[in-house]
């Protein structure tokens, strides 16, 4: 990683929030992508392993300090940008134990003011945390009937990893 910029935050609570993926725990990540997710409900971990590592920046949240102990990882967030004009925000989430603490909200201020994310066009897509999403700026789209998307299709995601659904 060298996009300048801070790769570790730390709270008066004791959590820590990181963009080094070195410090992610991929198994944490699949089991709630996996089970307790509405998005990514059984999703294999082969899948997870590679979409962590195919994005731009990812997020972990650490009670403790990964760079100092062995920290227990509570939740998650992932971007894919190009650092200039797009980002898109996936997989964002705190396990269930660890919130109403304000971390997400902690988690969306280091995000979106990461100096190569903050003025790109930011997308994301959310069935129920509108509220928080709006916070830091996102809103409905304009102009609707201008965006095209191509629909998710997890037969040949798995198809094309060499996977069985």
């Amino acid at each position: 990683m060298s996009y300048d910029e801070q790769t570790l935050w730390t709270n008066n609570e004791g959590f820590t929030v990181s963009n080094d993926k070195c410090y992610l725990d991929t198994q944490v990540i699949y089991e709630f992508l996996n089970k307790e997710s509405y998005w990514a409900k059984g999703i294999a971990l082969k899948l997870v392993k590679s979409a962590v590592e195919n994005s731009t920046l990812c997020y972990g949240i650490y009670e403790g300090n990964p760079a100092k102990e062995n920290a227990k990882q509570v939740g998650f967030a992932r971007v894919i940008s190009d650092l200039v004009r797009f980002s898109y925000l996936a997989d964002v989430f705190v396990i269930p134990e660890y919130r109403g603490r304000g971390l997400s909200k902690w988690l969306m201020s280091v995000i979106t003011e990461h100096p190569h994310l903050k003025g790109t066009s930011f997308l994301l897509s959310t069935k129920d945390a509108h509220s928080l999403y709006a916070q830091y700026g996102f809103k409905p789209l304009d102009q609707i009937e201008k965006r095209m998307g191509r629909p998710l299709d997890w037969e040949v995601i798995y198809k094309g990893y060499g996977l069985t659904k």
